[in-house]
């Protein structure tokens, strides 16, 4: 099991702050195909992965990062400065 968090518009989309999934995915990546493949909201929030960010047990990670081992995966737009 993974929790899988989400973060401002990611959050918005897909209609919840986190979840627990069930999954074989071996890297990000893989687990995003499968988010999108759930329903049409996550294949939305999931659209356009040069607009998201990620992080792997609380640091940050790339999308090719693996998942073995892993307890917590969080996705999130860029964060801007001001």
């Amino acid at each position: 099991m993974l929790d899988v968090m989400y973060f401002a518009w990611v959050r918005e989309r897909i209609g919840l702050p986190k979840e627990r999934v069930e999954t074989q995915a071996a890297t990000v990546m893989d687990l995003v195909d499968e988010l999108r493949g759930r329903e049409e909201r996550y294949a939305a929030a999931f659209a356009d992965l040069s607009a998201l960010k990620v992080a792997v047990d609380q640091e940050l990670a790339e999308f090719d990062a693996p998942l073995k081992g892993v307890r917590e995966v969080a996705f999130f737009p860029p964060m801007t400065g001001g």
